[in-house]
């Protein structure tokens, strides 16, 4: 007979998103609880479940609902994330939230939640697994908050660990993606490459931003870090970020479709490698960082995304 808190802790190792599951009660009045048990389910339709305890005080409220929400936390809401993990007397009192479009308590500020529609239930043990059909969602494209082995985590703490080691030289670069095309510009032999910029000591990481603003006329949103390497050859360190583009006509440079990216015209193999990488993992939605110098390394996985 497996002890449940061996089993619980062992389950602790995956690392998980948080979120809060809301509904509404016959009352008309908000509930909610956190929950990492969230996973996508189908595309087509669009359905995603929930795992709920049976002894929750919300087990009733939720099996009888017509809907729930699933409000991924953002990696600066863990105060969120644990008022609703405790018997708070009104949890919603701390964070601002609208009813969704089809009526769950949807909040701000989050990475991303979605509206849905009670779709199935299914016994499950001593859990209800719910599945939701969903009918309204938004993106943020904030980062959202891990858990694991008890405690928070979020991408910017190992983003802040990596760059911890860099020295010396620095450029800064970005794989920067609009609408499934990454922009790439001309080199002096007249191949491609990542737009760059080099970083005085004394300038701020939003010297990118300011280059494509100045000079690639484009609004850039810098999202996480990408890549971390050393050139061997010239003792540059390069840090790469994924990143956004904002509308309009770029002044210097080309988009090329992720599936038609121009390799043979990468001269720098760091930078070939970088683009190849980023097309394979935009298939699968799931980012690592690499780490190493241009000829090896390793990537570090970067989680993406219970009842209390």
């Amino acid at each position: 007979m497996l002890e449940a808190r061996a089993l619980r802790d062992a389950f602790g190792a995956f690392l998980t998103g948080v979120t809060v599951v809301t509904t509404m009660n016959e009352a008309g009045a908000p509930i909610g609880f956190t929950a990492n048990s969230f996973t996508s389910v189908s595309l087509d339709p669009p359905l995603l479940l929930v795992c709920l305890a049976k002894t929750s005080r919300n087990y009733q409220t939720l099996t009888t609902a017509r809907g729930f929400a699933v409000n991924i936390l953002s990696e600066d809401q863990k105060d969120v994330s644990n008022t609703f993990a405790r018997p708070v007397e009104d949890r919603f009192a701390s964070v601002a939230w609208t009813p969704g479009p089809f009526g769950s308590p949807v909040f701000a500020d989050v990475a991303a939640w979605f509206d849905c529609a009670m779709h199935e239930r299914f016994d499950a043990g001593d859990h209800v697994i719910l599945v939701g059909r969903i009918e309204a969602l938004e993106n943020t494209g904030k980062t959202g908050l891990g858990y694991a082995r008890g405690g928070y985590f979020t991408p910017a703490t190992t983003e802040k660990d990596l760059l911890a080691n860099v020295e010396g030289s620095l450029s800064v670069g970005a794989v920067a993606e609009r609408s499934g095309e990454i922009l790439l510009v001309p080199t002096a032999s007249g191949g491609w490459t990542l737009p760059s910029v080099d970083k005085a000591e004394s300038e701020g990481m939003d010297v990118l931003e300011l280059q494509f603003a100045a000079e690639i006329g484009l609004k850039i949103q810098t999202g996480l870090l990408y890549s971390i390497y050393e050139d061997t050859k010239t003792g540059c360190q390069h840090i790469v970020y994924r990143a956004s583009l904002g509308p309009g006509n770029a002044k210097i440079g080309r988009f090329f479709p992720l599936q038609d990216l121009p390799l043979a015209e990468i001269s720098d193999s760091a930078v070939r490698e970088t683009v190849k990488r980023y097309a394979q993992e935009s298939m699968l939605g799931n980012f690592g960082i690499y780490f190493g110098n241009h000829e090896k390394g390793r990537v570090h996985a970067v989680a993406k995304k219970g009842d209390a």
